[in-house]
């Protein structure tokens, strides 16, 4: 019997942000298409997702432990990844990557980002801001 992995604890991602997601893709469930919106929405994919999801505006995008997104472009402010994407990530506030999290491509940020050490990323990791502006605090 397969044991659950634990979720991890976001720590850049707002719990409100994560609390308030009102999409699921279920465990054991598999979803060939895109998701796309203009609302200020969140998705969590605990199963397997072939496509893309892409928040013109705002967005949170949670792929849980068991999650799986393939042939993807991800595009939210907030990006939480504790399963396995292969594709592009575009986190346009905050993009973390647990130590559960495997990425197979590239990620983009404009503001934070949270790597833990066990995380698996063959890819480029790009910062989207203006280098040279302060750091806030």
């Amino acid at each position: 019997m397969k044991t659950k992995p634990e979720p991890a604890s976001a720590r850049l991602v707002p719990s409100e942000r994560l609390g308030g997601i009102s999409s699921l893709i279920a465990e054991d469930a598999i979803f060939d298409g895109s998701f796309h919106t203009a609302r200020d929405l969140g998705i969590k994919v605990d199963g397997v997702l072939k496509g893309n999801i892409t928040f013109e505006t705002g967005g949170t995008v949670h792929v849980g432990a068991t999650g799986v997104i393939e042939n993807t472009r991800i595009e939210a402010d907030y990006i939480f990844l504790e399963g396995k994407v292969l594709g592009t990530v575009i986190a346009r506030k905050a993009l973390e990557i647990t130590g559960s999290a495997s990425l197979v491509g590239d990620a983009s940020y404009d503001m934070l980002i949270d790597i833990h050490p066990r995380a698996r990323v063959r890819g480029k990791i790009e910062y989207r801001g203006d280098i040279d502006s302060p750091v806030a605090e």
